[in-house]
């Protein structure tokens, strides 16, 4: 029930004093300000017209003009907007009217102890304004209290006020006051973890789109040190597959068409780089990158990718779609130490540097359609595992001659 009322006020004041550029956080504290104000409205009219029904026509004045003046105030914040003189005319009303109140009907007893009202500045301060600046304001609170005990017995003795009225005063304003301090803070707590929320949301989407562009394990740098990410990798394997005829085809497709097709393809090897724990570091058109060994080594570098490639070369032989479009690939891997690090401020990427990424890239080149093509550095890794046949010796761009094996499959 208070949390339903809070809400429908809260969404009231949201839209008073709002500017478009207001931070989610302003919007809060504007309209919890706004909420405690109508509250303290309520409560100053309510005790002005108590106070004057019981004889105390002086010391109704103060809480009642608090009262109009802060309804002036809240109107006034409502056409002009003018939040910091808004927030802080309230807390100084607040601070000094129940000081003022409590002199007014003879000091803490016969007052009922109604300075505790003006806790709820510093507290109100801690909500709506800047959290450094709310001890200013709790000093404030305790100098009147000790002024006022300073100034007890310079006050009147006595006021209009039985001392059942009293007591009864008493019961209200620490009943009143707890009761705006638990709804103040409940409230406050209540929309600012509803923001934390939606916080952690959205904190959590960008860490998906770094995870779907970056390592795992390179995201956890990044968010933890400032450091330029280079790692070097005495063993690692790269993966090269490229589509046969990609470009010739495109001119009978259309774009949507194209772009299922590869999506199709490419969501598939994304699957096989999640199975066997590698890492896809790009894709360029038709062209698919992967490596394993990086960011995180492990000795089995050559045979996960191996055991992708296969999976690979026999989805193009059997997926529908690809028969259909006698879709074909080249697939060429190595293996050999690489460098791997992050380049970019905006736009990341993590990337491989090395003489074994651009062989590697040259085995996908120079390879066969529908065949895996690879070293000899990878071969000597893998053979004990697969069986391989030799291609023998080929020219090579950049490297001259250079003995190449096919990966047929696993050994039984």
């Amino acid at each position: 029930m208070i949390a339903e009322i809070a809400r429908r006020i809260l969404n009231i004041g949201a839209r008073i004093g709002a500017h478009p550029g207001d931070s989610e956080d302003v919007r809060l504290r504007k309209s919890m300000l706004v909420m405690s104000t109508v509250m303290f409205i309520g409560a100053g009219l309510l005790w002005g017209l108590m106070y004057f029904a019981l004889g105390e026509t002086a010391a109704g004045w103060i809480p009642f003009g608090y009262g109009v003046v802060s309804l002036v105030s809240l109107l006034g914040f409502a056409a002009t907007g003018r939040y910091q003189f808004f927030r802080f005319s309230q807390l100084l009303l607040i601070l000094l009217l129940p000081f003022l109140l409590m002199l007014a009907l003879g000091g803490f007893i016969n007052g009922s102890m109604v300075i505790v009202w003006a806790i709820l500045c510093p507290m109100g301060a801690l909500v709506f304004d800047e959290p450094g600046r709310a001890p200013a304001w709790f000093a404030g609170y305790l100098s009147l209290v000790i002024l006022s005990g300073i100034l007890g017995p310079y006050t009147r003795q006595s006021n209009q006020l039985s001392a059942q009225q009293i007591l009864l005063f008493f019961v209200l304003n620490v009943g009143a006051v707890s009761s705006f301090v638990f709804i103040l803070l409940y409230t406050f707590v209540r929309q600012r973890n509803a923001l934390l929320a939606l916080l952690r949301v959205e904190q959590a989407k960008s860490e998906n789109l770094l995870l779907n562009i970056l390592p795992k394990d390179i995201v956890a740098i990044l968010k933890n040190e400032e450091r330029t990410i280079a790692d070097h990798f005495p063993g690692a394997s790269i993966l090269f597959a490229d589509m046969v005829g990609f470009t010739p085809m495109t001119a009978s497709m259309t774009p949507i068409a194209m772009l299922d097709l590869l999506n199709e393809v490419f969501t598939f090897f994304d699957s096989l780089v999640d199975k066997y724990g590698v890492e896809k570091i790009r894709t360029i058109g038709d062209s698919y990158m992967v490596a394993s060994g990086v960011p995180r080594a492990r000795p089995d570098h050559a045979q996960a990718l191996a055991h992708m490639a296969l999976e690979m070369r026999i989805f193009i032989q059997s997926n529908p779609t690809c028969v259909e479009r006698q879709l074909n690939f080249r697939i060429g891997i190595n293996s050999g130490p690489v460098v791997a690090g992050v380049i970019g401020r905006k736009k990341f990427i993590y990337d491989l540097w090395g003489d074994a990424v651009n062989t590697a890239s040259r085995m996908e080149s120079h390879g066969t359609p529908g065949c895996i093509q690879i070293t000899r550095e990878t071969y000597e890794l893998i053979k004990d595992e697969f069986d391989c046949e030799p291609r023998g010796k080929i020219q090579v761009k950049g490297k001259g001659e250079m003995e190449t094996w096919f990966l047929d499959g696993e050994k039984p």
